[in-house]
């Protein structure tokens, strides 16, 4: 099927003149994750993970993916004639070298310009323009063989009350539009999602699992357009947004509506998040500033009620673990479970609580080797019954009115090899250490994830990820400007400084390809220690409660500080959690938060 797609490929671009075509795997709005319509990445190359370009010649294709993904890519190409290339790992060439060893002058290189960003075209167009290659962007090829693809999302919206949100949508453009002074701008086009979410305190359900509404926004001073399907706004919507000077303007009417900005005005606008079309309809004696939008920090710097609404969140998904995770050791070998059985009870016990309306991503529930696979998704196909063996790793989040979670836990379902309990203790030992961090104001996630790598680096084991990623408030679960990994990766954008009020999860891991996979997740939230003369330090709060399993666990190579915090943290796990169990779960529960 593959193969086939990728002759009518080839026979479009050759019938166009097209040398070379890039499929990425965004939308129009370089969102992580895409709703059905926007999958033309999947659809060419049959490769499912979240993150991949692949660039297809007239006699070569290749796919390029993160060190997630690499086992998985190597199983979905095969027999596709797809290459895989490893981002990142030693001697593999990136899109652009490859790029650079298969044009040549005369050639076209092609793409849909509503799926690649501004800063992507723009370079394209710089660096082969000055060699005589032809960049060509109004092409969606992939539409033209796709005849049954999916229709655009058309899911209702909603607004996000204020006593979730913790400040309205008017606060927040006048916020927005104070930066705009400083910069002397007068026009912003906004076009990330999760961005015009936060700002209009507006959510969706355009892509699954994550709370957004397909749209742009152009606001000016006293101004904002909204593009968007308005079949999606219900009255109060409307409503609210006519109080506040919001217009709203059919979804596709913004590649238009940016012809007609004047000379006089100056666009700010982040190349990275706006597509290559809209800047390109931008006339070109308008002045652009091209900065990173101002509501990328503000999202991720929670307030006060946000926080408050936080906590009270991950109790309740701290339940709906530890009801599963009971439920999960106590029948494992007694009755049929499968991976994905094990998923779907998770998912029902974290709907039993009314706030839940979504999960924040789909659940990975991978068992012995399965695990090995980061992002692992079970099949069909690929699922497997659990034993009382082994182990089971669960990565999965909630979407809450109240909050977004984002929560790993490996289980222990039985008899564990003496190597699987290092890996396991190693695994934990990083998760404690960078929990514990005491550090100067100013430091970036890239000096603390030594932290956590540390124990495993000791025993000669690497995870080809970041250690952490930033939370989005009931919106992704995904989300910069704060992260921890130990280089920085520039495309992530995860390397700023860590501000209080920043919630960041502490992911390490192991994954031994053909044995085993541990992950151990838990979100921090970044807050003010003592200050000492001038110097602030700060410190991370742990926000997530759910037992870590002490089965997997072997203290002999745990330092009394590591044991001293775990205890502490199962200590609390108890009094939170306890209340809302059963009187079987709380004797359960009171062993597994034993003090070690």
């Amino acid at each position: 099927m593959v193969v086939d797609r990728l002759e009518k490929l080839r026979k479009s671009m050759k019938d166009k003149g097209i040398f070379a075509y890039i499929i990425p795997s965004a939308d129009f709005h370089q969102s992580e994750y895409v709703g059905d319509y926007f999958k033309c990445r999947k659809f060419i190359s049959g490769f499912t993970g979240s993150a991949g370009t692949v660039v297809v010649t007239l006699d070569d294709a290749g796919l390029w993916t993160d060190g997630r993904y690499f086992i998985q890519a190597e199983n979905q190409l095969k027999d596709s004639t797809i290459k895989l290339f490893k981002m990142g790992e030693e001697g593999v060439l990136t899109v652009e070298e490859y790029l650079d060893e298969v044009l040549k002058k005369g050639d076209t290189l092609a793409f849909d310009g509503r799926v690649i960003s501004a800063k992507e075209g723009n370079n394209y167009e710089k660096k082969y323009g000055e060699k005589g290659i032809k960049i060509v962007y109004e092409y969606d090829l992939v539409d033209e063989l796709w005849e049954d693809r999916p229709a655009m999302p058309s899911e209702k919206a909603f607004l996000l009350d204020i006593k979730y949100a913790g400040e309205s949508a008017e606060d927040k453009l006048s916020r927005v539009r104070e930066e705009m002074k400083k910069k002397n701008a007068t026009v912003h086009i906004l076009n990330s999602l999760d961005d015009i979410a936060w700002l209009l305190n507006i959510r969706g359900n355009d892509i699954a699992y994550n709370p957004v509404v397909i749209s742009s926004v152009v606001m000016t001073l006293d101004k904002v357009y909204y593009f968007v399907d308005e079949n999606k706004l219900n009255q109060d919507i409307k409503e609210s947004f006519d109080k506040i000077g919001v217009e709203i303007r059919d979804y596709f009417e913004i590649y238009d509506f940016v012809k007609e900005i004047k000379e006089n005005e100056t666009v700010l606008l982040d190349e990275a998040k706006v597509n290559y079309n809209i800047y390109k309809n931008i006339p070109s004696d308008v002045k652009i500033i091209n900065e990173q939008n101002p509501t990328f920090i503000f999202k991720s710097v929670k307030n006060e009620v946000e926080l408050e609404n936080l906590r009270k969140c991950h109790i309740k998904d701290g339940v709906a673990m530890t009801k599963f995770m009971y439920w999960l050791k106590t029948n494992v070998g007694k009755m049929k479970i499968t991976e994905i059985s094990a998923s779907d009870k998770l998912e029902e016990l974290r709907r039993e609580e009314e706030s839940c309306f979504d999960l924040s991503f789909d659940t990975i529930s991978a068992y012995k080797d399965h695990a090995a696979m980061m992002h692992y998704s079970a099949t069909e196909e690929s699922d497997c019954e659990l034993k009382p063996e082994g182990m089971l790793l669960v990565d999965s989040g909630g979407q809450y009115f109240t909050g977004t979670t984002d929560i790993t836990r490996t289980y222990i379902l039985g008899d564990i090899t003496e190597e699987e309990k290092l890996h396991y203790t190693s695994t934990l030992r990083g998760m404690i250490r960078l929990s514990k961090a005491k550090f100067l104001y100013g430091c970036r996630g890239i000096n603390l994830d030594i932290l956590a790598r540390g124990p495993l680096w000791d025993i000669g084991i690497d995870y080809k990820c970041g250690t952490g990623h930033g939370v989005g408030f009931v919106l992704n679960v995904h989300e910069g400007p704060n992260g921890f990994r130990w280089k920085v990766v520039p495309e992530r954008n995860d390397s700023c400084v860590l501000e209080e009020g920043m919630i960041t999860t502490n992911e390490p891991g192991v994954y031994i390809e053909g044995k085993h996979g541990i992950r151990i997740e838990n979100e921090l939230l970044c807050k003010k220690a003592q200050k000492i003369g001038s110097d602030q330090f700060m410190e991370f709060e742990t926000i997530t409660f759910s037992p870590i399993d002490l089965d997997g666990v072997d203290p002999d190579y745990m330092d009394k500080s590591e044991k001293e915090f775990l205890n502490n943290y199962h200590r609390e796990v108890f009094e939170k959690i306890s209340p809302y169990l059963d009187e079987e779960e709380v004797k359960w529960l009171k062993e597994y938060t034993r003090a070690i």
